[in-house]
């Protein structure tokens, strides 16, 4: 089970407009930085911004591709306004979503989107997801930069 680390973080959304400039308001909210994997090694410097941002991106994916064993119930995603697809259909995106989610794993190669898997959208520690690969102790931080670095190139993540 991982620990909480709750730390302070800061917002700014987009306001009403105001004599032709956008107002920002700015507001602060509480997160879990050992929320994820991923973000652990963020938090902790072992990740750079480049490889966060790319494991985000595909952990968003993954997850608007409803790639994710379903459970009895359907839990409906809460839906959120997106600029991204703009003018596609629920489904449109679904499907979009999961072609940039193989375009990535593919792009990562044989043998990387495994631990991409197992750690940016299954939530496992590298620890466990060594063990499970079995691989060396140690040795999945350094495949999992590789990895993010080559899904980083797939988004154009500079």
């Amino acid at each position: 089970m991982q620990q909480r680390k709750l730390v302070e973080r800061e917002l700014t959304e987009e306001g009403p407009r105001r004599r032709g400039g956008a107002q920002r308001a700015r507001r602060s909210v509480t997160v879990n930085v050992g929320e994820s994997p991923l973000s652990w090694l963020h938090a902790h410097g072992h990740l750079e911004d480049r490889l966060y941002d790319a494991g985000e991106r595909l952990r968003s994916d993954y997850e608007r591709a409803q790639l994710a064993p379903s459970v009895t119930m359907r839990w409906d995603p809460v839906r959120v306004k997106s600029t991204g697809d703009a003018g596609l259909t629920p489904g449109e995106r679904q499907i979009a979503a999961r072609a940039r989610f193989d375009g990535a794993l593919a792009l990562a190669g044989r043998g990387l989107e495994d631990v991409l898997w197992r750690v940016v959208c299954a939530g496992e520690t590298l620890p466990v997801a060594e063990k499970a690969l079995g691989w060396p102790a140690r040795s999945g931080k350094l495949v999992l930069k590789l990895a993010l670095d080559r899904v980083a190139d797939f988004y154009r993540i500079t």
